[in-house]
């Protein structure tokens, strides 16, 4: 017979395995945590997608549960069965979609559970909403350990939900600062796309086309921009990367305006990395987020950044140093910045660089890994103590 693997097993559970900055943070874990220090298992409520073909390692379980819309109350014996024959050491659940699997978590006796907070609801954008507190509340005899994504996120998890501050651990996405580089000499074409950085300004964003990440905004503050200096019709140019319900949308603003010609909507593409060493300067329209991955991707790319005044965006973006931070939902605002970075391209690049710097120094994907690490361990050891 053979001997059990004496490696701690984390069940990762999360609403969908699909495209998104959450999900692409348990990639990057996965993909660089030693592969001695702990076993992994993905549990989707709903679907894992071809999105698992991003995680390198081959002995990581995949458990689609297809978990229909509603109430999951009477999916608790399926999911306190599956952690019955898991036998995780950890179940880490991810945002409020699937933190009341920590209830059959604990009746099946998991020693540790740890729920992280990645962002906000597009339901919930200010932290505001009485039923998803309750719900937390609810829910919080269940789950030991806590990870927020940025400070405002902690902040929400101690004030508004009433979290002991020492069950709550601020940890940081990461990066992997060699993947997400500058082009040594500047921005080259990306494949497939009609413009060329040599002749053009390009500004991008990548993310799921949906309510919560206002691409639409974005669209609006590009032809905001081209109105306010008409000038820059020759220069400025858009690329929006990815998919969703707001695709539509989005390509409605700029056929309105008569600038579809002057943006690019490839759809959800997967060389990211190569999309941003296209670009002159990233934006992020978000209505709400925890810790970007995005930006700090565009960050390492040597990007200057624009971002909304959401979540955690703050935290990595330093305003006029490393990129400029804006209201939300606000296009006038955003059209603004847009001008004065495509008229003062130098400063962008400076800006850019100070990015890079910044993230090497402070959001590696090293420093993410021992993070999570820590809180892992320290965690089981309690169990054991318990």
């Amino acid at each position: 017979m053979a001997a059990a693997d004496p490696r701690p097993l984390i069940a990762h559970v999360m609403f969908r395995f699909d495209t998104g900055g959450l999900e692409n943070g348990v990639v990057n874990l996965i993909n660089h945590m030693p592969e001695d220090r702990f076993r992994h298992v993905v549990v989707a409520l709903t679907e894992v997608t071809d999105f698992r073909e991003r995680i390198r390692r081959s002995d990581v379980e995949f458990v689609s549960l297809r978990k229909p819309a509603g109430q999951g109350l009477w999916q608790y014996p399926k999911w306190y069965r599956l952690f019955r024959r898991l036998r995780p050491d950890i179940v880490h659940t991810r945002n409020l979609a699937a933190l009341e699997c920590q209830f059959a978590a604990w009746a099946a006796r998991v020693p540790v559970r740890i729920h992280g907070e990645h962002g906000r609801d597009v339901g919930d954008l200010d932290g505001s909403n009485r039923t998803y507190q309750r719900i937390r509340r609810f829910y919080q005899p269940f789950v030991h350990h806590y990870l927020a994504l940025s400070r405002d996120l902690a902040d929400y998890l101690s004030q508004r939900v009433g979290v002991p501050a020492e069950r709550i651990s601020q940890v940081y996405n990461g990066v992997d600062t060699h993947v997400f580089s500058p082009a040594p000499g500047g921005p080259v074409r990306i494949d497939g796309c009609p413009f060329d950085p040599a002749q053009h300004w390009i500004v991008g964003t990548v993310g799921r086309m949906q309510a919560v990440k206002d691409q639409v905004m974005l669209a609006r503050a590009f032809v905001h921009a081209l109105e306010q200096a008409p000038g820059l019709r020759d220069r400025l140019r858009l690329v929006l990367v990815g998919d969703g319900p707001l695709r539509q949308q989005v390509q409605s603003v700029l056929y309105s305006a008569g600038v579809t010609d002057l943006a690019w909507l490839p759809g959800e593409r997967s060389d990211v990395a190569q999309i941003m060493r296209g670009l002159h300067a990233f934006a992020l329209p978000s209505l709400a987020e925890g810790i970007s991955n995005t930006i700090l991707e565009a960050m390492a790319s040597g990007l200057p950044v624009i971002a909304t005044d959401v979540g955690g965006n703050a935290d990595l973006v330093l305003r006029g140093t490393t990129g400029e931070i804006i209201a939300a939902a606000d296009p006038l605002a955003m059209a603004q910045r847009l001008v004065h970075m495509a008229h003062g391209p130098d400063q962008a690049r400076a800006m850019g660089e100070a990015g890079r710097k910044r993230v090497v120094a402070s959001f590696s994907m090293q420093a993410m890994v021992q993070n999570y690490q820590y809180v892992y361990d320290m965690q089981l050891q309690r169990a054991r103590g318990r």
